[in-house]
């Protein structure tokens, strides 16, 4: 036994005595299998060290990448880039008065995931800005409750006391910054022309859209900081906006308001449907008046949209008499007639299917070019037109200006309608002459008129006096007829007003020219013309032999006569006598 247990502890020394020695030649630098096992285990430990650093790298790598994210999500709720509005330029009229001008606003705004009680918040806003409306409060309450949103509208275009009063209610992330709304002074004189810009101060119609781009300027933006209620509490960086240009009209805003005011007048006297009226002087194409009626009241497009458009320059119709000037005129300059010539007329003209009659029942007369003038033949229009036929027609149409845009740049114009020769039916050549189976503007027809009372020559019609520092540059006129011929047909237009049909045009101590016109207007299903409907108009200037003024009044659908002598004659002499007492126009 004692042997045995003598053995135990002699192999346990043994293993105790290896371990001893191996630690011993350890620390003498050797090794189990020498020099190499120690290298080897140092270069373990190295490369389990470097893993180890890897790691650790790794994770701040991780925890700095998480922490920027963290900085900027930060930032991103705390900073936020709001746009300066640029100061809209102005519209004037010629003589400097505001069409349209920018009115200093606040934008009212909330940041929704701040707000602890939506339902509340709406309710102590609407009331602060004094907004009432059911929709109103349907669509801020919508905004309002969307959590996941960091900017809501509340209002825009407010008052500053209103703004400030929506504010005091201290509401988490409610704040305000200022803004530009669109005012126009004169109440919606002249709407249609100026037109109207939106809610993002955006020119939308007429000359706000037109010149948009240099009314509107250049926004400018701001960055700010803002505290964890969302208040701004400083501005980081900013550029600033560059203010619009103003742009200034030929209209006269006096002159645009009486001639509203007469067709106002005019359609409740007559029950018609709506009337246009163009004043121009003819001498350089400047409009001094473009009214159209019923208004849109205060600039507010889109509550009734047939009144939105300015259908002196958008819409066409068929002129009736007053296209006869261009009959006549072309005639004499071609020298297919003379002022003198004499037509025996019959009561009746019938060509294929088609019946001329005269507007009143007459007998057999023997009338020269100037009585057919005078007294607005149909027979001796249709007379005159078929002895010069279809390219002389067409020829004079096209000098007039008739089938193509007038060149005024005004959104939406209308060229017309004026048949190719290709397209000329049986009975093309019985229309035409009268004013019928072609389409004009009154823009149009009141351009044409004014280069026979600028002794023949066009100018260019056009609403544009100066844009920011650029003065209009009036293109040069181009002769349409001779002026010797400009001065025989003004001779004609005035015994038209004198003894003719447009004898309530005139006006004590001047010589008017001019001349109606009763155009059937065309049923919508091109089966024919109305028996009911009509558009009555006149078209006149003054004084006769050296015009300083360009008169058209069109009166859609009156009830009370289809006439234009009787309804826009009386209209367009009340237009022509205030204008040549405020032009200071000498009898």
């Amino acid at each position: 036994m004692a042997t045995a247990r003598t053995g135990r502890r002699r192999a346990a020394g043994g293993r105790d005595g290896g371990l001893r020695g191996l630690t011993a030649r350890f620390a003498r630098g050797g090794g189990v299998g020498g020099g190499s096992g120690v290298d080897g285990r140092i270069r373990l430990l190295r490369l389990v060290f470097i893993v180890f650093l890897v790691l650790v790298g790794g994770k701040a790598v991780a925890l700095a990448s998480s922490s920027a994210n963290l900085t900027r999500i930060a930032l991103a709720q705390q900073t936020a880039t709001v746009a300066l509005p640029a100061h809209r330029g102005a519209i004037l009229d010629r003589n400097g008065q505001e069409l349209a001008v920018g009115k200093p606003t606040q934008t009212v705004y909330a940041t929704p995931y701040l707000l602890t009680d939506p339902r509340a918040a709406t309710r102590e806003l609407m009331a602060a800005l004094h907004m009432h409306k059911k929709r109103t409060r349907l669509d801020l309450l919508a905004r309002l409750s969307d959590r996941k949103s960091g900017f809501a509208y509340v209002a825009r275009g407010v008052d500053a006391s209103l703004a400030r009063a929506a504010l005091a209610i201290k509401l988490p992330g409610v704040g305000a910054y200022p803004a530009e709304s669109r005012s126009y002074p004169m109440n919606g004189s002249a709407a249609q022309v100026i037109g109207f810009a939106g809610v993002e101060n955006v020119g939308l119609a007429g000359v706000e859209l037109q010149y948009d781009k240099l009314l509107g300027g250049k926004s400018g933006s701001e960055v700010v900081a803002r505290d964890q209620a969302g208040q701004v509490i400083r501005t980081m960086s900013q550029t600033q906006p560059t203010a619009g240009q103003d742009v200034r009209l030929t209209l006269d805003e006096d002159i645009q308001f009486q001639a509203e005011d007469v067709l106002k007048h005019t359609l409740s006297s007559t029950y018609a449907k709506r009337a246009v009226a163009v004043v121009m002087d003819p001498r350089n194409g400047d409009i001094l008046a473009m009214v159209n009626v019923p208004e849109v009241k205060k600039n507010l497009f889109g509550v009734h949209p047939a009144n939105d458009r300015d259908r002196a320059i958008t819409d066409s119709y068929e002129p009736g008499s007053i296209f006869k000037l261009v009959t006549i005129s072309g005639a004499l300059a071609d020298g297919t007639v003379t002022a003198r010539k004499h037509f025996t007329l019959a009561p009746t003209l019938t060509l294929y299917d088609r019946t001329i009659h005269e507007a009143e029942t007459r007998g057999v007369v023997s009338y020269d070019v100037e009585d057919i003038l005078v007294h607005s033949s149909n027979v001796g229009a249709v007379t005159i037109g078929m002895k010069m036929g279809r390219a002389a027609l067409i020829k004079w149409a096209k000098a007039y200006g008739f089938g193509r845009d007038t060149g005024i740049a005004f959104p939406g114009e209308s060229p017309g309608y004026l048949p190719a020769a290709a397209k000329w039916s049986g009975t093309t050549i019985a229309n035409l002459p009268m004013g019928q189976g072609i389409a004009v503007t009154p823009l149009q027809i009141a351009a044409a008129f004014a280069a026979v009372a600028n002794d023949g020559v066009y100018e260019q019609p056009h609403l544009l006096l100066q844009a920011g520092t650029q003065l209009y540059q009036e293109p040069p006129g181009r002769r349409v007829i001779p002026a010797a011929i400009a001065a025989e047909v003004r001779s004609m237009l005035a015994a038209a007003v004198d003894h003719g049909t447009g004898m309530k045009a005139r006006i004590p101590g001047y010589v008017v020219a001019g001349k109606t016109g009763t155009a059937e207007k065309p049923l919508p299903d091109g089966s024919g013309y109305s028996k009911t409907d009509y558009v009555a108009s006149f078209i006149g200037m003054v004084p006769a032999a050296h015009p300083r003024l360009v008169v058209l009044v069109a009166v859609d659908s009156p009830r009370t006569s289809i006439y234009g002598g009787d309804v826009a004659a009386p209209a367009a002499q009340k237009i022509m006598s205030f204008a040549l007492r405020h032009l200071e126009i000498a009898p």
